[in-house]
C-alpha cells in the first residue's frame, strides 16, 4: 500500500532493497529494521540456520545446544564475565539486566545515561520531570501507567558529564549504572573510567547498554574498543540479524543472585533466536563487518558534509559511530519540517531515507553513490524550499512526528 506518503507495509524486503505492496521497490538508506538488520535484509546464511532450527523444531521445554553454543562465545569474547541469560528483546533484556543489579547491589537507585527501552524502571525518571528523558534521545515521553511509587528511584545524567553522575551517587545509594558507551558523541577524558570508579566506590552495578552498538562498531561491542570492563553487558539488535534474541551477560557473583528473585519467560528456550545469533555473530567475526560498515558510514558522512557546503545548508553532523551516521537541518521551528521534506522527497526519487542510517553489510558502494546523487539533487529542493519560505507548502502530508509510534 502506497499512500500519499509514502510505502506503509512492505512485501517483500532483501539485501537492502524494500518492496511494498504495489511492487515498488525502495532502496533503504534508513534503519534498517530499527537496527536489526546488520548484514542486512534476509541474509542467506542467517536464513539456513533459522530454517534448520525450524525444520528439526524451534520450540521445546529443554533447553537447545545452540544456547549452550552461544553462551561460550559471548564468555570467549568477555573474559570477566561469568554468566549469560537470554531474552528476545532489548528493552526486556534491560529490565532482567536492573533486576538483577538492584538484587546484587540490595539497592534501588539507578543513575543512566542514553536510551534503554520503555520499562517502568526507565519511564519512571519522568515521573518527577516530564523532560528529564528529553536529552535521551526521545522527548516528551509520558509516564502514563507508570506506577507513581517508582518516582525518585531513576536519575539521568548526561554522557561526559561525570560531574552529574558524582551529585547522583553523593545524593543516593545507587544499586545500578547504567550507560551506552557511545551514541553521538566520543568519550572525553577519563569519563568512562570515572563512571567506573564511581560505581566500585558505591557498590553500584555497572551496566554497559550495547544493544545499538553492539557488534556494530566492533565484535562484542563499543565499550571493548576503549578497554572498558562493566559487570553486565547487553545486547539485542545486530545480534541476531532481525529475529528476536538479547543476552545479558555478566560476571558470575552479580548473574548468580538473579536465582534468588524471579525471571522467566516462555518463549527463552524457543530455537531459532540463538540459530540466529550464532549465524550472524560468526559471519560478523569471519568477515570483519564493523571495519566494512565504518567505512561506508564514513563516506556517507563525507557526502553529507560536501553537499550541505555545495547547497550552503545548516546541517551538523554526527558520527562519532561512524556505521550509524545521523545529520540534522538546523532551521529552528522548520527544522521537523524540512526533513519531513527531505524524507518525503526521497521516497518519490526511490529511497526509503531519514535523518540517519543504520549502514549494514549490503550496503555497497554503489548504494552510496546513486543515494547521494539523489541526495544533492534533494537538498537543492530545500535550499529552494528555504529561500522562498514554502517548506510546508511543499509537504504532502503532516509533519512527521518525532517520537515512536505503530500502525497498531
Amino acid at each position: 500500500m502506497r499512500t500519499e506518503k509514502g510505502p506503509e507495509l512492505w512485501e517483500k524486503a532483501k539485501g537492502v532493497e524494500v518492496w511494498d505492496l504495489d511492487g515498488n521497490k525502495f532502496v533503504d538508506m534508513s534503519i534498517m529494521g530499527v537496527g536489526s538488520c546488520v548484514l542486512g535484509y534476509a541474509d542467506e546464511e542467517v536464513n539456513r540456520a533459522v530454517l534448520k532450527a525450524v525444520e528439526v523444531g524451534n520450540m521445546c521445554t529443554l533447553n537447545c545446544p545452540e544456547e549452550v553454543e552461544l553462551a561460550e562465545l559471548l564468555l570467549e569474547l568477555h573474559p570477566w564475565a561469568g554468566m549469560v541469560r537470554y531474552a528476545r528483546t532489548g528493552g526486556e533484556a534491560m529490565a532482567v539486566a536492573v533486576r538483577i543489579a538492584r538484587a546484587a547491589s540490595g539497592r534501588e537507585a539507578a543513575a543512566f545515561c542514553g536510551y534503554h527501552g520503555w520499562h517502568d524502571w526507565y519511564l519512571s525518571a519522568n515521573l518527577a520531570d516530564n523532560k528529564n528523558l528529553d536529552g535521551h534521545l526521545l522527548p516528551g515521553l509520558m509516564p502514563l501507567g507508570v506506577p507513581r511509587g517508582l518516582m525518585g528511584m531513576a536519575f539521568p545524567f548526561a554522557y561526559n558529564r561525570i560531574d552529574e553522575l558524582k551529585r547522583i551517587a553523593a545524593e543516593h545509594e545507587l544499586g545500578a549504572i547504567i550507560l551506552e558507551p557511545i551514541r553521538h558523541h566520543e568519550p572525553e577524558g577519563e569519563f568512562l573510567e570515572g563512571v567506573r570508579e564511581i560505581a566500585d566506590r558505591a557498590g553500584a552495578v555497572l551496566i554497559v547498554d550495547e544493544i545499538t552498538t553492539g557488534f556494530r562498531t566492533a565484535v562484542g561491542g563499543a565499550h571493548m574498543l576503549y578497554g572498558m570492563e562493566p559487570d553486565i553487558v547487553v545486547y539485542a539488535k545486530a545480534m541476531s540479524n532481525g529475529f528476536p534474541m538479547a543476552a545479558v551477560v555478566g560476571r558470575r557473583e552479580v548473574m548468580d543472585v538473579a536465582q534468588e528473585s524471579f525471571i522467566s519467560s516462555t518463549y527463552w528456550t524457543e530455537r531459532i533466536g540463538p540459530a540466529a545469533a550464532l549465524a550472524t555473530i560468526r559471519k560478523i567475526r569471519r568477515d570483519d563487518v564493523p571495519a566494512c560498515l565504518s567505512r561506508i558510514g564514513r563516506q556517507i558522512l563525507g557526502g553529507w558534509k560536501t553537499l550541505a557546503r555545495k547547497h550552503r545548508l545548516k546541517v551538523r553532523l554526527f558520527g562519532a559511530v561512524p556505521s550509524l551516521p545521523a545529520f540534522k537541518l538546523d532551521y529552528g521551528e522548520d527544522s521537523q519540517a524540512l526533513h519531513t521534506l527531505f524524507t518525503q522527497e526521497m521516497l518519490e526519487r526511490g529511497f526509503l531515507a531519514s535523518k540517519s542510517v543504520y549502514v549494514s553489510y549490503s550496503h555497497q558502494e554503489a548504494h552510496v553513490r546513486e543515494y547521494l546523487e539523489v541526495v544533492d539533487e534533494v537538498f537543492e529542493l530545500l535550499r529552494e524550499a528555504v529561500q522562498t519560505g514554502t517548506v510546508r507548502q511543499r509537504l504532502k502530508g503532516p509533519v512527521a512526528h518525532t517520537g515512536f509510534r505503530r500502525l497498531t
